[in-house]
């Protein structure tokens, strides 16, 4: 498979989608280098990954910060000597009716969901460019293609990833750098998502549908796997993943 011996990068990687997508990866052949903010969890996950056969290294990250999402990039290329793709997958959704105006949660989600993945794309690009390859993937949301009630901020930033996505898509393949992009639409998955919501009523509202209708995220991993596997002239940009249950 074409995963093998791929150096990928992943933030948000110490629960949830990222976890499982290290996991998933390493246990296909690919050198994983993992970057959140617990460094306690993310040593446990290499640990984990290394006990199992696989290669992994870490680094505590906060994707806030452009120089340290910078030095995670940078520790893949000095370990492994190479980088092939960047897996933009931190996020919080801290839900609420706009009128309960939770402003520092608005630019949490600003700051984490949106400028977040932009450090990360600014962090591969030179070396993308310049190598005329590399592989750029991203969680957005199913709230970044619809639009639902207490999600108005979080729906925004997953928009604007939307687009983000889509512009740097056109613009490799105009300017021949063969950037492949992908990015990703879940709904409900069960990570620790939900428990960055401080409203009480949104959280009772989404603990109820989750409750009902979530999915691993093991769901959305091998999603991420699939889209790496492809041949490097083909570019799967889009997937929408819901479980099956979910209206």
């Amino acid at each position: 498979m074409s995963v093998k011996n791929k150096v990928v990068v992943i933030t948000g990687a110490s629960s949830g989608i990222g976890e499982a997508t290290a996991k998933l990866l390493a246990s296909n052949g690919a050198k994983v280098v993992l970057g959140a903010r617990r460094e306690e969890r993310l040593a446990k996950i290499v640990a984990d990954i290394e006990k199992d056969g696989g290669t992994a290294a870490y680094k505590v990250t906060d994707v806030r910060d452009p120089q340290e999402v910078k030095d995670l990039v940078q520790l893949a290329n000095d370990k492994y000597g190479a980088l092939d793709v960047i897996f933009n997958n931190a996020g919080i959704m801290p839900t609420s009716p706009i009128s309960a105006l939770h402003t520092d949660e608005w630019n949490d989600m600003i700051d984490i969901n949106l400028k977040g993945v932009l450090n990360g794309v600014a962090a591969v690009m030179p070396e993308f460019t310049k190598q005329k390859h590399g592989h750029i993937i991203t969680t957005s949301s199913v709230a970044g293609i619809k639009s639902f009630p207490g999600a108005g901020v979080y729906g925004a930033t997953k928009f604007a990833v939307r687009n983000l996505m889509e512009v740097i898509r056109t613009e490799s393949a105009q300017e021949g750098t063969n950037i492949r992009t992908s990015t990703l639409y879940p709904a409900a998955i069960n990570t620790e998502l939900l428990n960055t919501i401080t409203d009480d009523d949104a959280k009772k509202g989404m603990d109820a549908l989750y409750d009902q209708v979530g999915i691993a995220p093991i769901s959305i991993a091998r999603v991420v796997n699939f889209a790496i596997d492809q041949p490097e002239e083909v570019n799967v940009n889009e997937f929408t993943i819901y479980p099956t249950k979910q209206a």
